[in-house]
């Protein structure tokens, strides 16, 4: 077989040499030791919490090492592509503070290892095609979707596995007469790699690879012995090969991707060294698992689980220093303990390393997130917190931004009720929870939650607040404003003091939380909320007296 005469048949158009492509994509110049890391999703519309997790991996090897972080979409799947999707993806990464230093961008790209779609890169990819041919490692295949599915059947039936080698190569050994004949007749072709590895061993003889996984130590898998698929019909690559080739000519060094891509590694690396490149440290993350009802782990599901989409975080208002935070827990087994120690130090500070990663499930824990939300937020001042609820309320609660626009000053003394001290309130967690949290301070919002103690009658409920109305002065600081709380209590048969109940229930109908909890209903709406003498401090004399009045007017109907 003459296969130069082959690959200038397969492809006329190509003129570039590899050698070419070497000279046009030079090797970058960082201090030793950078890492150069890509995020490579593909532009399907979902954008997903595996996404982020390696994104933030790829982020911390690169940064902390002085190199460079790319973004590269890899749209060759034109079936899987959707409108818009990548702007969705390039968003949901800025919103969660993940910045690349080149790459695709919404309307092009940045950078001078481009283009960054693999799309736009068909004429590199055929070139190592041709290459490959004119070695006798590639070859055009004719089988049709119906012969081939007749082999899978085959196959099926005779236990054997599934794909393209051997036997099952019919095109593998076509002479160059025949090959032009189909081409002539307009046969559509895909191209193959011819596998070195050899399927008619016995499974004790097959040779093995090993491959040092920055993640997992030293994996032992046999070699690959399928001819799959490099380019399509189309002239479009396959993962298996654009992968190889881009990450060579845009220099990574760490290939960061689920556990999932372990089983096609041998076909990576079979055609790493028929190309003649250097591999990348491949760092395998293990994947990502929630526990069942029944306490078992299951892999995080796209059907059920709608927390393994971005945008579910983003909706509900998850602040992204908290969400960071929360993925550094799982991303690296000694992070918890370096942040009991470093409490108030940054996250960039903290050495990320592959090698305190998991290389098992990876249990993401949504209400161990919420915990950690509640410790990042109580950190974060009430102006940023402010401005975040703002952002957030204009995409996804636009009816509620006029309470938040032009009232930054209110806004933020509610933020902070509770949060200064020794030991700070921590219960704000996400947007949407916070709104929930503080709706009582807008007028619109307020309602009337829960019903008072059983044990304080309907005549208490209006003496206690015709007494407290009676008696309110705004300008009462805490200690003499709950004074008047106590002599309440106790001239309508209440103890002053919640221990003096203890000791005697009998001599009281209740203790003074009762009669506060009356007030506090009245005001708030809710048995529950922070200090009552601070919210009345904020929400004003005239709304706080509104709202006794209105109480007052409406007991009988509860």
């Amino acid at each position: 077989m003459d296969y130069n005469k082959l690959a200038e048949l397969l492809f006329p158009h190509i003129t570039k040499s590899p050698e070419d492509y070497e000279e046009i994509f030079p090797k970058r110049q960082l201090p030793e030791g950078a890492k150069v890391t890509r995020l490579g999703p593909s532009p399907t519309g979902f954008i997903h919490l595996g996404n982020l997790y390696g994104a933030f991996v790829d982020e911390r090897l690169a940064h902390q090492s002085g190199g460079t972080f790319y973004l590269r979409i890899e749209d060759t799947d034109d079936k899987r592509y959707v409108e818009g999707a990548v702007e969705v993806i390039i968003n949901s990464l800025k919103f969660f503070d993940i910045n690349f230093d080149e790459g695709a961008t919404i309307d092009g790209h940045i950078g001078d290892y481009g283009p960054y779609y693999q799309s736009q890169r068909g004429e590199i990819y055929q070139c190592f095609a041709k290459e490959l041919v004119k070695k006798g490692q590639a070859y055009p295949c004719f089988l049709t979707s119906e012969e081939l599915e007749e082999i899978h059947t085959k196959q099926e039936a005779g236990k054997e596995n599934f794909g393209i080698y051997g036997k099952w190569a019919i095109n593998r050994n076509l002479s160059i007469e025949e090959i032009e004949a189909c081409i002539n007749a307009g046969t559509s072709y895909v191209i193959r790699l011819k596998s070195d590895g050899d399927h008619e061993l016995p499974a004790e003889d097959i040779k093995t690879i090993s491959v040092e996984d920055g993640i997992r130590g030293t994996l032992t898998m046999p070699e690959n012995n399928q001819d799959v698929v490099l380019l399509k019909a189309n002239g479009i690559p396959t993962y298996h090969f654009a992968h190889v080739i881009d990450d060579h000519f845009m220099r990574t060094t760490h290939v960061v991707r689920g556990a999932e891509w372990l089983p096609s590694l041998p076909i990576h690396v079979e055609l790493f060294e028929k190309l003649g490149f250097e591999m990348p440290i491949f760092c395998h993350t293990a994947q990502l698992m929630k526990l069942d009802e029944e306490g078992n782990k299951r892999k995080l599901s796209k059907r059920k689980d709608p927390e393994l989409s971005l945008d579910y975080y983003r909706n509900e208002g998850y602040h992204p220093a908290a969400v960071r935070e929360y993925l550094m827990t799982i991303l690296n087994s000694n992070f918890e303990e370096w942040r009991i120690a470093n409490p108030d130090a940054s996250i960039d500070s903290f050495e990320f390393t592959v090698e305190k990663m998991s290389n098992s499930g990876a249990l993401f824990d949504l209400n161990k997130l919420n915990d950690i939300c509640k410790d990042v937020l109580v950190k974060i001042s009430a102006s940023e917190l402010c401005t975040f609820m703002k952002n957030w309320s204009k995409e996804f609660k636009p009816e509620i931004l006029p309470l938040l626009e032009g009232h930054e000053e209110y806004i933020e003394k509610i933020l902070d009720l509770g949060r200064t001290g020794a030991k700070p309130r921590k219960d704000l967690i996400y947007a949407k929870q916070i709104f929930e949290f503080i709706r009582y301070f807008f007028d619109d919002y307020f309602r009337i939650e829960d019903t008072e103690p059983e044990n304080v009658s309907r005549e208490d409920v209006k003496s206690i607040l015709t007494a407290y109305l009676d008696t309110y002065d705004h300008g009462d600081d805490q200690s003499v404003w709950f004074d008047k709380i106590r002599n309440i209590a106790a001239e309508l048969g209440y103890a002053a003091k919640p221990k003096d109940y203890k000791k005697n229930p009998d001599q009281y109908k209740g203790h003074v939380g009762d009669v506060s909890t009356v007030i506090r209903i009245a005001v708030m709406g809710r048995s529950q909320s922070p200090d009552i003498w601070e919210i009345q401090q904020i929400l004003g004399e005239e709304r706080t007296r509104r709202r006794i009045k209105e109480r007052l007017e409406n007991v009988h109907i509860q």
